[in-house]
């Protein structure tokens, strides 16, 4: 999270890489071949229309498994747009869940403010939708003249994209057609969870609720659906004389973790390497990390076997989301419009493979749900790796900025063009942190609120009288929770300061009874 600082040099770097009608001062603008600035637009492009934007959405996707991070899992196509990206390697979710994230992505602004802190159209989910009062990114380009497209997930109340604007409204998720529908409950997921505690399997001897081999193949998944959709949008807009925003979200890899062949075969669960904290039993953990808010969060029946299948089958859907992002960029270079394209590639949070012995996502701040991939491509902009941390709030108002959108409310995140253009170098001297919340789960309430430095991590569960405290250069894997531990009074009380400051910032209701609880840690 940054402090908006050095606005009027940023705002003349920022207006070079749209409409080239300013120059960049910045000592650095000119030494491209270091990686580190501006490219040099020619005066031609002095007439330059407004940027055309396409989002790569992907669900429950970690940030730690591509081969440019070092992963475990082959993924040249991510690879090579990483290559042409400014890759912020430290990137965070507000909430570990799919629909608050995204209201977050798309308004720019914390779910107390937006109106949506849960999921909605769920079992026992509070909500029904985002208001439509709350037009965000895909209205406020509609307005800007931008012909907006949105192809596959959103998750956010039916017909939400069409409300606000998407002209282009091609292929979904899960979410019903009509708004305010009953919700989906999951009556059938009960009975088959519950069947596996007495040993009785699915077809091929699997656990569908946590990994499944599909029949026929690729071209046979609903997320070939979406990148024929998505093909199809590419093609209309680059037949369209305005400028385009493009969505294309998709289900995957969200558990189980359901693929056909080559990808579900394609990693061997005995070979795979499992972390640290794989299986590791949770002690002065929060009651809450161990609930069932969905009835896969019933792990008992889960054998090591088990689990190793799961994470094969989530790398064989990696694998398959590198196959979707290759098809969908050449699309892009077929119709000849990848060149000037800006692209931003995220996940909407992370997931849990096992580690804590906890899968897919609940009311925890661990980092393999908190933080996400994110990758930004400017062509104006040269690659570099960022590795302050930021938030997926910052992604909105970065957009809003290139594609020149009347603001529409609250600002909560900060803009990433100057990480982009300086890295990490740019703002010093401001924290270099990150908060996150989980305020409710499908109606059942937690306000756990989080604030992370590259060295510790503070937890604040109010719904529970255990808080966490990691530290996380000693303890990445989150394992020992040390807020009970005198060693780290000073670090406590600082990390307590830290997020009373941010809540305050984002004018956060959640300050008031941090107040209270807090106390205890600053004396």
């Amino acid at each position: 999270m940054f402090t908006k600082i050095k606005s009027v040099a940023y705002s003349a770097c920022f207006l070079l890489t749209t409409t080239a009608l300013v120059s960049c001062s910045l000592t650095s603008a000119e030494t491209v071949a270091t990686g580190t600035s501006v490219k040099q637009e020619d005066s031609s492009t002095a007439t330059k229309k407004k940027p055309n934007v396409l989002v790569l959405m992907f669900d429950d996707m970690r940030f730690d498994t591509f081969s440019y991070r070092g992963g475990p899992v082959h993924t040249p196509n991510i690879d090579n747009l990483a290559s042409e990206s400014t890759r912020f390697d430290n990137a965070m979710t507000t909430t570990g869940l799919c629909s608050p994230s995204r209201a977050a992505f798309y308004t720019g602004r914390w779910g107390h403010k937006n109106g949506l802190d849960d999921n909605v159209e769920l079992y026992h989910s509070r909500k029904a939708e985002l208001d439509p009062s709350e037009g965000g990114l895909i209205k406020r380009a509609s307005d800007a003249g931008y012909l907006v497209g949105h192809v596959g997930k959103w998750h956010l109340g039916a017909r939400g994209t069409e409300m606000r604007g998407a002209e282009i409204d091609l292929g979904h998720g899960h979410e019903p057609r009509e708004r305010f529908s009953r919700p989906y409950t999951p009556y059938s997921k009960v009975t088959q969870v519950e069947g596996y505690y007495k040993g009785k399997l699915d077809k091929n001897g699997e656990k569908h609720e946590y990994w499944k081999t599909l029949d026929g193949t690729f071209e046979d998944t609903e997320a070939y659906k979406k990148v024929v959709h998505g093909k199809k949008m590419l093609k209309q807009m680059a037949t369209d004389d305005r400028p385009f925003f493009g969505i294309v979200s998709f289900n995957q890899p969200h558990p189980a973790y359901r693929v056909p062949e080559p990808f579900a075969s394609m990693y061997d669960p005995k070979k795979v390497a499992v972390p640290g904290n794989h299986l590791a039993k949770r002690i002065n953990k929060p009651l809450a990390q161990g609930g069932i808010w969905w009835p896969w969060h019933d792990v008992g029946h889960m054998s090591d076997e088990d689990w190793r299948k799961s994470r094969a089958f989530y790398y064989g859907a990696i694998a398959m989301v590198d196959q979707i992002v290759g098809e969908l960029l050449q699309a892009a270079k077929d119709e000849g419009i990848y060149d000037d394209l800006h692209i931003v590639l995220l996940g909407d949070q992370g997931s849990m493979l096992g580690e804590h012995t906890l899968y897919d996502k609940g009311p925890y701040a661990y980092d393999e749900l908190m933080r996400m991939p994110l990758l930004i491509k400017n062509p104006n902009i040269a690659p570099r790796i960022v590795h302050r941390q930021v938030s997926l709030l910052d992604v909105t108002p970065t957009l809003s900025e290139w594609m020149t959108l009347e603001s529409d409310g609250d600002v909560d995140g900060h803009t990433l063009t100057p990480l982009m253009l300086e890295g990490d170098k740019a703002e010093a001297g401001q924290p270099d942190t990150a908060l996150y919340a989980y305020e409710w789960y499908n109606g059942s309430w937690f306000g756990i609120r989080a604030i992370r430095t590259p060295e510790f991590k503070f937890v604040w569960n109010p719904g529970d009288n255990i808080d966490e405290l990691y530290d996380l250069k000693n303890d990445p894997l989150e394992m020992n929770n040390l807020i009970k531990n005198k060693k780290y009074v000073k670090q406590r009380a600082a990390m307590v300061m830290l997020l009373k400051q941010e809540l305050k910032r984002v004018d956060d209701p959640a300050l008031t009874m941090l107040e209270h609880h807090g106390k205890a840690y600053l004396n």
